[in-house]
């Protein structure tokens, strides 16, 4: 199997090539350099692992939650690719391939969270079944503390920026179930590659034009007037 992924959701730009297990990638913190980086750095990759383009199986892509510039150009990316070369797409969770990319000796339950700005966090948890990841929530956005685990039995692997949000309130909150976090952690098209290639073998690819950004706010385009209230509200 050989995929292309793209996760442009946060200020960390990455593209990944997966070729039958072997992952390449390019990742970089460039916020507001996503839109010049990706398309190289996809040739690039190509090249180097010598596939081309009509060899790919399917674009996955990381649809969101996260900033909405940067949701949008990785959606538009892969489904301009996969329509020019009829391909499949395989939407990924970027908050799936933030806790993928946790320490696999630590705890199997992740909580991932992203700094949503304006007070608030992405987040969702997943545990580590059987070599894959499984969600134990629906993804959500609200402030820190209304993040509620799914069970406090257990000790968390904590991943994201959302954990340094807020002055680090989510960590200081949940501090008592948490093994260790890591606040600097960002989600990987490597990460998104590896669990498109799963998603894709129980059938979970879709035509370019069904596959849907993952915002989570209902309002993402809020106005100059509105994010100036919101500060002030602060």
């Amino acid at each position: 199997m050989k995929l292309l992924a793209f996760e442009t959701a946060t200020e960390g730009c990455s593209v990944a090539v997966w070729v039958d297990g072997d992952v390449r990638e390019r990742f970089e913190v460039a916020p507001r350099r996503h839109a010049e980086l990706a398309l190289p750095w996809a040739e690039q990759l190509l090249a180097e692992a010598g596939v081309a383009k009509a060899q790919l199986d399917a674009i996955a892509v990381g649809r969101g939650p996260g900033a909405f510039t940067g949701v949008r150009l990785a959606i538009a990316i892969a489904q301009g690719i996969a329509l020019a070369l009829d391909r499949p797409v395989v939407p990924v969770s970027t908050l799936a391939a933030l806790a993928a990319g946790a320490p696999e000796t630590g705890s199997p339950c992740i909580l991932a969270a992203i700094d949503a700005r304006m007070g608030e966090v992405y987040s969702g948890a997943f545990e580590r079944r059987d070599g894959g990841l499984v969600a134990l929530t629906k993804e959500s956005v609200c402030a820190a503390d209304a993040v509620a685990l799914p069970t406090d039995d257990d000790r968390w692997q904590g991943v994201g920026t959302g954990f340094a949000a807020g002055e680090g309130a989510l960590q200081a909150r949940l501090g008592a179930w948490l093994a260790n976090v890591d606040v600097t952690a960002l989600p990987h098209a490597a990460n998104v590659a590896r669990l498109a290639a799963a998603a894709f073998e129980r059938g979970e690819a879709l035509p370019p034009e069904r596959v849907e950004p993952a915002y989570l706010r209902d309002n993402v385009a809020l106005t100059l007037v509105e994010q100036q209230a919101l500060r002030d509200a602060r």
